[in-house]
């Protein structure tokens, strides 16, 4: 009698798939949506702002694939979907510079805020303070294109609208890291604090009624920099709750006239 066992079939490798294709910074998508709604909203939506959409978001994915790509020293298995995002975001940015070729003006902006974030992945930097200062500045600059887009000549209200969710997605970054990576350290809490106070001040500057309104939310904002790094919440109920306070400072923003 044989003894010989019989050859184990090996199921097939599966086939691992490039990682880079869905981004992980779910904080991320209501930094890109803000400013173009915004922009839209203030300035009159077109049927052109969606193009602009896909467009915008198109150019996130390629970024964040990007930035992934660097991160891991150029590795083949990572270049797929920087192939594929940016051959999306080249058409459908061809495609908008057809409908407004005017918006080209605005693409030196951009470059300062994407060369750091990139540089940051580059060298694996991509969470520090820099690096999330100068994307968080860059993706409100959306706002300016949107506004452009629709037509509206008061270039003084889209820079005001810009600056004011400039300053308040900065603010983010500095209350999310007093919240979860710089926890313990209480200067950078108080730099958080001093921060969203600075902002709340000059908000009072501004013609009623956004003024009145955005000094206020500000003011609440920085209760909220100063109290709730204290209580050790998740990562995931601080973005839930930032939803709200975007709501907040989008709709209080759309006032400035």
């Amino acid at each position: 009698m044989s003894t010989t066992a019989p050859p184990v079939q090996r199921c097939p490798a599966r086939r691992r798939r490039s990682p880079g294709w869905v981004p992980h910074q779910h904080g991320a998508w209501a930094m890109l949506a803000t400013p173009l709604l915004v922009g839209a909203l203030a300035s009159g939506p077109r049927p052109a702002h969606l193009l602009l959409a896909a467009f915008w978001f198109a150019g996130y994915l390629a970024f964040f694939a990007t930035g992934l790509w660097l991160k891991a020293r150029r590795r083949s298995r990572y270049l797929a979907p920087v192939r594929a995002y940016l051959l999306l975001a080249a058409g459908l940015g061809l495609a908008l510079l057809t409908v407004s070729p005017g918006l080209l003006r605005w693409t030196p902006l951009f470059i300062l805020p994407l060369g750091v974030g990139l540089v940051a992945s580059a060298t694996r930097h991509e969470r520090a303070l820099v690096s999330g200062l100068a994307t968080s500045a860059g993706s409100s600059l959306m706002t300016l294109v949107a506004y452009d887009l629709g037509g509206t000549q008061d270039r003084t209200r889209a820079w005001l609208l810009t600056a004011v969710l400039a300053c308040y997605f900065v603010g983010t970054v500095f209350y999310v890291k007093s919240a979860i990576r710089e926890r313990d350290n209480t200067s950078f809490l108080v730099v958080s604090v001093t921060y969203h106070l600075l902002v709340a001040a000059l908000a009072l500057l501004l013609p009623a009624p956004a003024g009145p309104v955005l000094a206020t939310t500000g003011f609440a904002l920085a209760a909220r920099a100063a109290l709730l790094p204290r209580l050790g919440w998740s990562p995931a109920r601080l973005g839930v709750g930032e939803i709200g306070w975007t709501l907040v400072v989008a709709s209080a923003a759309l006032l400035l006239v």
